[in-house]
């Protein structure tokens, strides 16, 4: 290619969902009132996007249907952008997994690459197949200002993949909360692609 091309991502995860916060991972809880809030308040009308990715689980694609339908924009779901599958943790509190297994979390958190949640998803298994939709999407939709509907996991292994940040330390070094925004833009040209970070909060 002669001309660059570049394309803009603006990663938001979901408010919080009914239930409160928990490890939820697979669970298909919708949003509660309060993530609804949450999340329409990260999105402004001067926002510009020309279509927008979610997650299949409705803590994203609720919200991610009904802007998609607001706005007239193209909306796909992208299965590999679940969340993590926390396995036996699934439904629980940090709370309650401490007060079972104490030193679990701990481990998780600093090294969850060899301390998984029981029965739950590798991080690397997570990690290569949230990688793979990036590789994917960056192709599909090169040139494009996408929207994409996802969850704290996900936006940690994009960061590992756009910044380096070793899998074993992303769940400890980067803060996701309820509605945040992450921007990251790719270029394209003749001497390759490059990925920057450029915002990452509320």
């Amino acid at each position: 290619m002669t001309n660059g091309i570049t394309t803009c991502f603006d990663l938001i995860r979901h408010g919080e969902p009914v239930g409160g916060l928990m490890f939820r991972g697979s669970l298909d809880d919708p949003l509660s009132d309060t993530g609804w809030q949450q999340v329409s308040a990260a999105i402004t009308e001067d926002n510009q996007w020309d279509l927008i990715i979610t997650s299949p689980l409705r803590r994203c694609h609720d919200f991610a249907l009904q802007l998609a339908q607001q706005r007239q924009l193209p909306l796909h779901v992208e299965p590999r952008l679940r969340e993590i599958g926390f396995g036996d943790w699934e439904g629980r509190t940090s709370a309650d997994i401490m007060a079972r297994t104490p030193d679990a979390l701990s481990r998780f958190w600093n090294d969850p690459v060899n301390h998984p949640a029981p029965r739950g998803e590798s991080i690397t298994a997570f990690y290569e197949r949230v990688a793979e939709a990036w590789l994917h999407w960056q192709k599909g939709a090169a040139g494009k200002r996408v929207l994409v509907m996802c969850h704290g996991g996900v936006i940690r292994m994009v960061l590992s993949e756009v910044m380096g940040i070793p899998i074993d330390r992303v769940f400890s070094a980067v803060s996701v909360p309820y509605a945040c925004r992450t921007r990251v833009r790719v270029d394209q040209s003749d001497r390759g692609v490059f990925s920057c970070l450029q915002s990452h909060g509320s």
